[in-house]
């Protein structure tokens, strides 16, 4: 049984730093599988900000947080981590990541290529 556990989050000041976690279970990687974090704001349309592939390290992110978050992965690559930095309130969603199978590349921020998904975990940035 596949699962995504999140953790992390919660709550921070503008330019400040946060880090979430998914730990993936249950599953193989394939040379397209794919972890996309995805967030929803609770007042605008959602958005995927970063993904890796995990079998070869390739990284993706929204122009919306190119510099300021950073998707990696722990060695065993169970766990994939977003480290926010620099947040803004407009970073101000609910997160989640989500695994998807043979996603081609271009295509990383597509929600219809992802079956599993965490339960989401808030982020809240105050001005």
């Amino acid at each position: 049984q596949v699962q995504l556990v999140q953790s992390g989050g919660g709550s921070v000041e503008t330019g400040g730093s946060l880090i979430l976690a998914c730990e993936v279970s249950g599953f193989t990687y394939e040379k397209y599988s794919c972890i996309t974090w995805f967030r929803e704001p609770s007042e605008k349309e959602g958005e995927a900000v970063a993904a890796i592939y995990p079998a070869d390290g390739d990284t993706y992110y929204s122009d919306s947080v190119k510099g300021r978050f950073a998707v990696s992965q722990d060695s065993a690559k169970s766990t994939i981590y977003l480290r926010m930095s620099t947040m803004t309130p407009e970073d101000t969603a609910r997160y989640y990541c989500a695994l998807g199978r043979g996603v081609p590349k271009n295509w990383w921020d597509r929600r219809s290529w992802f079956s599993f998904w965490g339960l989401g975990t808030l982020v809240n940035v105050s001005s």
